[in-house]
C-alpha cells in the first residue's frame, strides 16, 4: 500500500560547492504540511532558493532547492530526512493513525544547566551547538555573576525525542563541554520541574516599547526602514494581486516582495493560521533582490476567495508578515540597554526557527558581551508573540549611550535575521 518508505522524502546532494541540494516529499497530505517541512528546512540553517508545491487534498507533492545560510558550517542531511520524515502522514493507514495519537501528546521538556566563566560569544557558541544536536530551545534564563561566570539556563525539546536515555543527555553535556573548552564549569541536563514554571514569569514592557514592537499600523517610513537593505531600495513593498478568473476552481494568488530569509516560511505560515489551501504553488528564483510567489489557494470548504473582505485581509495579513515579519529594537531598562526582538508565534505554538541563534550570532560577529537574556511570550489583542530580551555590556568599542552604536546593532540585527 502507498510507496516505499525510503522514498517518502529523497535529498539529491549539489554536485559542486553553490549548487542547491533538492529535497522532494511525496506523501499524503494534511492541512500545513508545507509549513512545517519549510519549518524544519530553516531549523537545519537552509535557505529555500526555489520551490514548486502539488496537492489534490489527498496526496502531495513537494520539491525545494536549498542552500545553507552564509552562518551554517555543515548540514547533517540523515537527522534532516529523518525529521523531514516526522511530519509526514504515513502511506500506512494504520501507522498514521497511531502517529496522529502520539502527536497529541506534548513532547517532554529538560533543563540545561550550564555554568562557566564568562566570555565573548559564549551565549551564541552554546546555541549553535544545540542546533548541531537538534535541541529546540523554548526558554532561557542567561545571568551574571558579579565575578564574571555566568549560569545559563536552557529549556530544551529533543526533536529526535533520546533525551531520555543516559546515552543521549550525557553525549549532549560531552559535547558542550567540549566546545567550552577549559571555561566550562560544569554541565547539568534534567528534566524540567517547577523551575521551569518559574522561568514563565516575563517583566513588563514598556508602553512606548510594546508599541513599537506589536504595533500592526506600521507607517510607509517604518515598513520601509525595517523591511529593506540599502541596495534593495527599487522594490519599495510587497506586491499582492488576487485572480479568480485563471482558475475554474481556485484563486490565484500572486506574490512580488523583497527575497529575504525564510520567506517562503512566512507565506506559507500565515497561509496555514489563515486557513488557506494552496492546491499548486511555485517560488521562483531571485531575481534582482525580489522574489515572485504564485500560488493556486482555496478556503477550507474547497470555494474560492471571492468576498472582498476575505481577500483584504489575507492580502493585508501577508504583507505585514513580508514587510516587517521580525520587530527589532533597542530600549533603556534602567540603567541598562536592552536589545529586543518579536516575531509572531503560529496558531499551533510554535515559535520561528533559529531566532535566538541569529541574534546571538549577529551580537558575537560585533563584540558585545550579553550581561543576561530570556525569551518569553506577549499577548496582544489579535496574536501571540515570542519575545527575545537582552541585556548588554557597555565597552569601549561599543559605548551602548551612543545612538550610532545603538542604530549599528540593531542594522546588524535585523539583516542577519533577514539574510541581507
Amino acid at each position: 500500500m502507498g510507496i516505499a518508505w525510503d522514498d517518502v522524502v529523497l535529498i539529491q546532494l549539489g554536485k559542486s560547492p553553490g549548487e542547491p541540494s533538492v529535497i522532494t516529499v511525496n506523501c499524503p497530505d494534511k492541512a500545513g504540511l508545507g509549513c512545517d517541512l519549510c519549518g524544519i528546512v530553516v531549523e537545519f540553517g537552509l535557505s529555500i532558493t526555489k520551490g514548486d508545491f502539488c496537492t489534490d487534498g489527498s496526496w502531495c507533492y513537494v520539491v525545494l532547492w536549498t542552500v545553507p545560510q552564509p552562518s551554517t558550517l555543515t548540514v547533517d542531511w540523515e537527522s534532516l530526512k529523518s525529521r523531514l520524515l516526522s511530519v509526514c502522514p504515513s502511506c500506512s493507514i494504520s501507522f498514521y493513525f497511531n502517529q496522529q495519537y502520539n502527536s497529541s501528546l506534548p513532547p517532554p521538556l529538560y533543563m540545561l544547566k550550564v555554568f562557566c566563566v564568562d566570555r565573548k560569544g559564549l551565549l551564541h557558541d552554546v546555541t549553535k551547538a544545540l542546533c548541531q544536536l537538534e535541541l529546540l530551545i523554548q526558554r532561557v534564563k542567561v545571568m551574571t555573576t558579579p565575578d564574571g561566570k555566568v549560569l545559563d539556563l536552557f529549556f530544551i525539546i529533543d526533536s529526535m525525542d533520546l533525551l531520555h536515555t543516559k546515552k543521549r543527555r550525557e553525549g549532549t553535556c560531552e559535547q558542550l563541554s567540549a566546545i567550552l573548552g577549559e571555561c566550562c564549569i560544569s554541565c547539568e541536563l534534567e528534566l524540567a520541574g517547577p523551575e521551569y514554571e518559574s522561568q514563565q514569569g516575563f517583566s513588563s514592557l514598556q508602553e512606548a516599547v510594546a508599541e513599537e514592537l506589536f504595533s500592526s499600523e506600521l507607517s510607509t517610513k517604518e515598513a520601509c526602514s525595517q523591511a529593506l537593505s540599502p541596495e534593495m531600495k527599487k522594490v519599495k513593498t510587497a506586491n499582492i494581486t488576487i485572480d479568480n478568473f485563471m482558475s475554474p476552481a481556485h484563486t490565484l494568488l500572486q506574490i512580488q516582495c523583497v527575497d529575504q530569509k525564510n520567506l517562503v516560511y512566512d507565506i506559507l505560515r500565515t497561509s496555514k493560521d489563515c486557513d488557506i489551501q494552496i492546491a499548486y504553488g511555485r517560488i521562483s528564483p531571485s531575481s534582482g533582490g525580489s522574489r515572485t510567489v504564485d500560488l493556486f489557494i482555496q478556503k477550507t470548504d474547497g470555494k474560492k476567495i471571492v468576498e472582498p473582505d476575505h481577500q483584504n485581509s489575507l492580502c493585508s495579513r501577508l504583507k505585514e508578515e513580508m514587510l516587517h515579519p521580525l520587530r527589532v529594537t533597542i530600549a533603556n531598562r534602567g540603567p541598562d540597554i536592552e536589545l529586543l526582538v518579536a516575531n509572531p508565534v503560529e496558531l499551533s505554538g510554535k515559535g520561528r526557527p533559529r531566532v535566538f541563534y541569529d541574534v546571538t550570532f549577529a551580537l558575537k560577529m560585533l563584540g558585545i558581551c550579553v550581561f543576561s537574556a530570556e525569551i518569553g511570550r506577549h499577548s496582544t489583542s489579535n496574536r501571540e508573540w515570542e519575545v527575545y530580551r537582552f541585556l548588554l555590556d557597555d565597552s569601549p568599542e561599543f559605548p551602548l549611550a551612543s545612538s550610532q552604536a545603538r542604530n549599528k546593532i540593531v542594522d546588524r540585527v535585523r539583516r542577519t535575521l533577514m539574510g541581507w
